[in-house]
């Protein structure tokens, strides 16, 4: 039988803090949040791997992003206590369960049905009363609880929808991991009036999320 607590001491002492990951609050959340909570039974084994995690079969299939870039891009993003947060692709919850112990509330969307209900009931379980879940299409994010202090995207994508960025506020920041699918880049961007300015941060290759894939151009 896995002993989880060991493994994910292990994943934080070895995945985390050797890969820059120092902020302490991040860290603590890692090290509080079952990770074996919010993959298939199946695959609890293999929870605190650094890879990708398969979540739910799909089209494209979900997967938990793996531990280091998930820490970085949550350090990355520096979510205050008071911060109100859109997590994009939740999931099965395992990033919101992270994110409500660094940020005042969390809004996680989700567009498969499912998973949400999923995530509901996980978080609900472990007594998470600061995130609420809701269903929709991730490009299109939630405006009705806009605007937010961050926008955190749960995978990979090939650009940033207008539609998420105007749901930043002033000074907003945005953190996902920009890619084609074999490489990518993790990519801070902040909100100052009408401009929307990013910057790379380090290298990360995760899956992409659904509507976030790149639009294949047909050649005559």
């Amino acid at each position: 039988m896995t002993d989880f607590a060991a493994a994910r001491h292990n994943m934080v002492e070895s995945q985390v803090r050797v890969n820059s990951v120092t902020d302490e609050r991040v860290i603590d959340a890692l090290a509080a949040v079952p990770r074996e909570r919010f993959v298939p039974t199946a695959r609890q084994g293999i929870a605190y791997m650094d890879e990708d995690v398969k979540i739910a079969d799909g089209t494209p299939p979900r997967f938990l992003m793996e531990p280091r870039v998930f820490a970085k891009l949550v350090q990355l993003a520096e979510i205050g206590a008071d911060d109100l947060v859109l997590d994009v692709g939740c999931g099965s919850g395992y990033s919101t369960a992270v994110l409500s112990r660094v940020a005042g509330t969390v809004v996680a969307l989700e567009c498969d049905e499912a998973l949400a209900a999923q995530a509901g009931a996980t978080l609900s379980d472990l007594s998470v009363d600061n995130a609420v879940v809701v269903t929709g299409a991730l490009p299109e994010g939630y405006a009705k609880q806009a605007p937010y202090d961050v926008i955190f995207i749960n995978g990979m994508v090939s650009s940033v929808p207008e539609s998420l960025q105007k749901q930043l506020r002033e000074d907003g920041r945005l953190v996902c991991v920009l890619g084609d699918g074999v490489s990518g880049r993790a990519r801070l961007y902040v909100r100052s009036g009408d401009s929307f300015s990013g910057r790379d941060a380090f290298d990360a290759n995760v899956r992409f999320l659904p509507g976030f894939e790149p639009v294949e151009s047909f050649v005559f």
